[in-house]
């Protein structure tokens, strides 16, 4: 009998940024212990043992809803100069780029939303220090999370047929075999770590989100490491009064830290607002060099840890943006 093969239609100019190995990612995840292990720990400790440099890592998060800040901020602190990342977000995506911490990037946005263009990804792009850039819609790229979560190669959608975005990525087009029509398929994505923030977690990582819960699930299972902030630390009793809200499992964490007001100056729902003055005021300066990096000085690099950057805030502040039961 005759083989079939699929016709490849298009391909993408770039090549993939993160290789594929299911198989190693599979081995990475029978390591794992599948106990109920305490993983609490400090953002310092969680990011040293579970980020290196030259990592391919991404944040999870709505806009500025759930960002996980207090880890972003954290490894800024740290000094990364060569990671790789997944590009889809507004506030961390842009301090990320103006303090240089990423070389190469999987586009899909970065911009300040109603206050416009990312001026630090310019700068970084222009200046040659983000060497690569490849682009994808902000559907392809969870759809990407999924089919590593899946455990296959990649899977077939419908979006960025015909358009600029699929000729500057790395995914292909095919002829389905079973109807002739043209598919655009994109391949797994597999991090080498994973940033969320979530509202609530127990000690061992079963983790809930209240209100839009973005790709979380999807990225999650698509981490080597996941390292998860969380507003609250709860009793596992409390988890489990509430299974159906465990948007992720315990077996997929590896490091919980504990981070009350841990998106600020963005939201999360249910418990507060986003700081608008302050990302205001931040996105305000963010067109002068100079000024971003007084910015960073004094809300990361003289800032020990999260806690501090709270007391900074002010709790007058915080408790301006406290959403009312």
């Amino acid at each position: 009998m005759e083989k079939e093969h699929i016709k490849i239609l298009q391909t993408g100019h770039y090549e993939l940024m993160q290789k594929i190995d299911l198989k190693a990612f599979r081995e990475h995840n029978r390591q794992k212990p599948k106990g109920l292990v305490d993983k609490l720990m400090t953002e310092h400790d969680a990011v040293k043992k579970y980020i290196n440099d030259g990592d391919y890592i991404a944040t999870e998060l709505y806009g500025t809803v759930r960002c996980p800040m207090s880890l972003v901020r954290e490894v800024i602190r740290q000094g990364y100069k060569n990671l790789r990342m997944a590009g889809q977000g507004v506030l961390e995506m842009d301090m990320l780029a103006a303090a240089r911490c990423f070389t190469q990037l999987d586009w899909t946005y970065i911009g300040l939303e109603v206050y416009g263009v990312s001026q630090n990804l310019r700068r970084a792009v222009e200046s040659g220090h983000v060497t690569k850039v490849v682009e994808w819609s902000n559907a392809a790229i969870a759809w990407r999370f999924k089919a590593a979560a899946m455990g296959i190669p990649f899977l077939p959608i419908s979006a960025m047929l015909g358009t600029d975005t699929m000729k500057y990525s790395s995914a292909k087009v095919i002829e389905c075999p079973f109807t002739g029509q043209s598919l655009c398929v994109v391949p797994a994505l597999v991090l080498d770590c994973g940033l969320i923030h979530v509202n609530r977690a127990d000690k061992y990582g079963n983790c809930q989100i209240d209100g839009v819960s973005g790709f979380a699930m999807e990225m999650a299972r698509a981490s080597k490491n996941l390292i998860i902030s969380a507003e609250e630390i709860v009793d596992t009793e409390e988890i489990r009064a509430h299974p159906d809200r465990t948007i992720i499992p315990y077996y997929v964490v590896d490091a919980v830290v504990h981070a009350p007001y841990g998106s600020h100056p963005g939201e999360m729902s249910g418990m507060y607002e986003r700081d608008e003055e302050h990302i205001k005021n931040y996105f305000g300066i963010s067109g002068d060099e100079e000024k971003v990096k007084n910015y960073l000085n004094e809300w990361v690099y003289r800032i020990d840890n999260h806690e501090d950057y709270v007391k900074q805030v002010g709790e007058a502040r915080l408790n301006q943006l406290r959403l009312k039961a």
